[in-house]
């Protein structure tokens, strides 16, 4: 199927944003792309977990992808709102894939960490048919979904957190060439109680007496290990959802252990909805930064 007309009508938004390149990108997209839509990548608890592809249809060579996990503190939220997030991404000529996941409603936790890390598999193994390059993954998300991007990214297979993945016997373990968190919950159980207690928090981790356990198994900087990929970590200084210091704390124990990271801080600006200038300044550091490791625009 061709690129859908909602993706075709938010991309003439780009030329504002992203100037006269993205001129020729609102031309050219319908040709350029195609989409795939509600994918199922598994099922769990008789819930159909989807994705999207955006793809490059006609591409000689492999391309970068980036994933898009959406936010919404784990407990509301869907893919199609946001189909926006891709378009940086898809105006450097790169593929999209926006995940979906299992809310608290459907899941408790860590069922969001689950199913976000059979989706990574299920990308890797399907790669070849929409032009992917398996070895350059961006995976991103905005607040919940930015957390579901450290733990997509962090986690390895002896972890224990993608053992329901559907896959083939033998395959080989999928790995991302960076992450870019946009104000992103780091530590799950300083959410849970005192002087950082959420809601959000409270709901998706449940009444299970093993709660502490599995916030902790859901918790980025449990994982923090030397070989983790490169991170770079978006998030307001004035930000009372997820606090600041998650980004500093994840910033702190990514230094340690000796991980390319960096940290964009955004002075006085809350949990996201950040200016147009703010917002252009931080794509500008994502770019910089990508680019350090070879995650470019597409010639």
């Amino acid at each position: 199927m061709k690129i859908s007309r909602a993706v075709l009508f938010v991309i003439f938004f780009l030329v504002p944003v992203f100037g006269q390149d993205a001129t020729y990108f609102t031309e050219d997209a319908g040709n350029k792309y195609w989409i795939k839509t509600d994918v199922v990548y598994g099922t769990e608890n008789g819930h159909e977990n989807k994705l999207d592809v955006i793809y490059p249809h006609n591409a000689t060579a492999d391309v970068p992808a980036v994933i898009y996990i959406h936010g919404g503190g784990w407990i509301f939220g869907d893919k199609a709102g946001a189909v926006l997030e891709t378009l940086p991404y898809l105006n450097m000529g790169w593929a999209a894939v926006n995940v979906e996941y299992r809310m608290a409603s459907a899941s408790k936790a860590p069922a969001a960490v689950e199913d976000c890390r059979c989706a990574l598999r299920w990308i890797v193994r399907n790669a070849k048919e929409y032009h992917i390059d398996p070895n350059r993954l961006v995976v991103t998300g905005h607040s919940a979904g930015g957390h579901l991007a450290l733990t997509t990214g962090m986690l390895k297979e002896s972890d224990g957190l993608d053992a329901n993945c559907p896959g083939d016997k033998g395959e080989a373990e999928p790995r991302v060439a960076a992450i870019v968190n946009w104000y992103g919950v780091s530590e799950v159980g300083d959410l849970l109680q005192g002087d950082n207690l959420k809601n959000y928090a409270l709901e998706w981790l449940g009444s299970s007496p093993q709660k502490e356990d599995v916030a902790r198994r859901s918790t980025p900087i449990s994982y923090v290990r030397k070989e983790k990929p490169p991170i770079i970590t978006i998030h307001g200084d004035a930000d009372d959802v997820v606090p600041y210091s998650h980004a500093v704390r994840l910033q702190q124990a990514l230094d340690k252990s000796g991980v390319p990271n960096q940290l964009f801080t955004i002075q006085g600006a809350g949990h996201g909805q950040f200016s147009d200038k703010e917002n252009r300044k931080a794509y500008a550091a994502i770019f910089q930064f990508l680019a350090q490791f070879n995650l470019r625009p597409v010639k």
